[in-house]
């Protein structure tokens, strides 16, 4: 029987995800475990970011964390500040 595309790319995705071992995956999905294997083979190189781009993924997130990360000080800042006027009002 003649799986499709769509079956097959999940079929490895769960394969590359799940933690389960390959075995356990093809049996389930009622395929053998070499036709599994050749589909990661032949899925995981078209679908896989490049080196350079994990590496671009990794600084961006790395730059989004400390941006974060200033924003929430500014944030506590102030709200110390408005707590500070509040009170001086009174």
């Amino acid at each position: 029987m003649k799986q499709t595309e769509e079956f097959r790319r999940e079929a490895v995705r769960i394969a590359l995800s799940s933690g389960l071992s390959r075995e356990r995956v093809a049996a389930d999905l009622g395929i053998g475990k070499s036709t599994l294997g050749h589909w990661i083979s032949q899925y995981r190189t078209a679908d896989l970011p490049t080196p350079q781009a994990q590496t671009d993924l990794a600084r961006e997130n790395e730059r989004l964390r400390f941006e974060n990360r200033v924003l929430r000080e500014e944030r506590e800042i102030l709200k110390k500040a408005t707590q500070f006027f509040a009170s001086q009002k009174t």
